[in-house]
């Protein structure tokens, strides 16, 4: 069985896929590949090694990318990335809310006709979705049981997802409730789930896309983890409670420096968070066990990610995402599978709209014209396609809705993180631009410093990034980034930009 999905691979990368590597890929072999796919809320690039299950099951046996990025670092906007391959002006989930964001935005404007589960299906998969799909579903639909096109199963809360206990779970159109008992708790009930939906006898191939809501404020853990990590700490990076924010955005730089009683309060959301992953590394534990159980784990990919990072202190930020720096927009992703390399490591650019094309290659699944994104399948195998991306896109819309807003207090932006720099433009007209070789922390803000014409062409590239629709993305995500000049003294004010807004 082994070798037969080797030979697919290979006849996989051999094929023709053309500059873009999106071509359709017949199936060769008799056996088409298992795909679960896990993603977690919230979850920064940290240290996974506190996590047995995790490190041991997934990084170890698998390969880990280095730099993968999210386009978006917000839930409703990243999500809707993965499910249809598009930045965000494309599919045009701008935010978590309505309207211009949740799932409301992406079920009345009809993208639920074409996304991952829909072209795993027509391959001939049977699909399952399971956790949380996009924020405030079912709001919009026209019934509490509404269940997406795409998805054999599906076991989504409609109701108080984040507590992790109370809950209501939509499970295949039928409403269910659940309660307060250490059995009802979130991440197991899916655990289960999941185990059952794998274990399944069919000729069939699956695709599984697990998404536990950990850890996600408020973090909400299982009992038998409550005295896990009692002396952790946050890290205490050099961005931490950040002592020089004079040269950053007015966003940045009105920010006061941490009191005592903020920095204790980071401290527990950070333990009250390394608990709740210790749910889902049960899960992973208990989902390879019962892969291997059943002689499925051999011809099974497993992915995990996150759908945006998450600060916990770093730039006088005590929680939060939305922002362009790396904490909230660097993110995990997990590779183990038939040829993957165990303890591999990937350190060319990778984003999240780039993980439906993989799971689409790696089933033959066909994939529609809109597709932004790349096949990871040659990076996973040692080689990098010609026209590999060059820069990552990175958006964020403000929400119109007050209530959603008083946590987010980042402007509009539009940017680009490239394997060594990071530039953004804000709707205010201000700048950054970080040396991410040089200064990995992101504490120096060049954008003053560099030649006005060096902020032009960043700004150029990122007009063609910024308007590029389908496999024109591909053409500028692909581009040579521009070198900085020579910090000189302080050079005339670059253009103020405008945050271009498309739908």
């Amino acid at each position: 069985m082994l070798n037969a999905v080797r030979r697919l691979i290979c006849l996989v990368l051999l094929s023709t896929l053309g500059a873009s590597g999106l071509a359709p890929v017949v199936a060769q072999a008799a056996e088409r590949p298992n795909i679960v796919f896990i993603l977690v809320d919230d979850q920064e690039a940290g240290d996974l090694q506190k996590f047995p299950n995790i490190w041991n099951e997934l990084a170890r046996a698998g390969t880990t990318f280095d730099r993968f990025f999210v386009t978006n670092s917000w839930c409703c906007p990243s999500r809707s990335s993965i499910l249809r391959s598009q930045y965000v002006h494309s599919h045009g989930v701008l935010t978590n809310t309505g309207p211009e964001g949740g799932f409301a935005k992406f079920y009345n404007t009809a993208l639920e006709r074409s996304t991952l589960g829909t072209w795993m299906k027509a391959a001939g998969y049977r699909t399952g979705l399971m956790g949380k799909y996009l924020n405030h579903y079912p709001g919009g639909a026209a019934e509490p049981t509404y269940v997406p096109q795409g998805w054999d199963e599906w076991d989504v809360p409609v109701r108080s997802l984040y507590q992790e206990y109370d809950y209501t779970l939509n499970e295949n159109g039928l409403l269910k409730d659940y309660g307060s008992a250490e059995t009802d708790y979130l991440v197991d009930v899916l655990s289960q789930k999941a185990n059952t939906f794998v274990s399944q006898a069919g000729a069939e191939p699956f695709f599984l896309y697990l998404a536990p809501v950990a850890p996600h404020n408020p973090s909400n853990y299982a009992a038998r983890h409550r005295d896990a990590f009692a002396g952790a700490i946050a890290p205490r990076t050099p961005s931490f409670d950040q002592e020089d924010v004079s040269a950053e955005p007015r966003w940045l730089s009105s920010r006061e420096r941490f009191s005592e009683r903020t920095i204790a309060g980071i401290d527990e959301r950070y333990r009250r968070r390394l608990r709740a992953m210790l749910g889902v590394d049960d899960m992973v534990g208990s989902l390879v066990e019962t892969l291997r159980a059943t002689g499925k784990l051999d011809n099974t990919y497993l992915f995990f990610a996150s759908d945006n990072g998450f600060h916990l202190g770093q730039h006088r930020l005590a929680q939060g995402k939305t922002t362009p720096f790396d904490e909230s927009i660097r993110v995990p992703l997990l590779v183990r599978g038939p040829g993957i390399p165990a303890g591999g490591v990937v350190r060319d650019l990778a984003a999240n709209v780039d993980l439906a094309p993989t799971f689409a290659q790696l089933g033959s699944a066909g994939l529609p014209d809109f597709a932004e994104g790349r096949s990871l399948l040659p990076l996973l195998h040692g080689q990098i396609p010609p026209s590999w991306r060059r820069n990552v896109l990175l958006e964020f819309y403000r929400p119109t809705n007050p209530s959603s807003a008083r946590q987010t207090p980042v402007p509009a932006y539009q940017g680009m993180r490239t394997a060594q720099y990071t530039f953004v433009r804000y709707s205010t007209g201000e700048y950054q631009l970080y040396d991410d070789d040089r200064d990995p922390s992101q504490l120096d803000n060049l954008a003053a410093k560099v030649s006005p014409a060096v902020i032009a062409e960043f700004n150029r590239q990122l007009d063609a990034l910024a308007a590029c629709s389908g496999p024109t993305c591909r053409s500028a995500d692909s581009v040579q980034p521009p070198s900085l000049a020579p910090p000189s003294s302080v050079p005339s004010s670059p253009p103020s930009p405008a945050v271009s807004r498309h739908s």
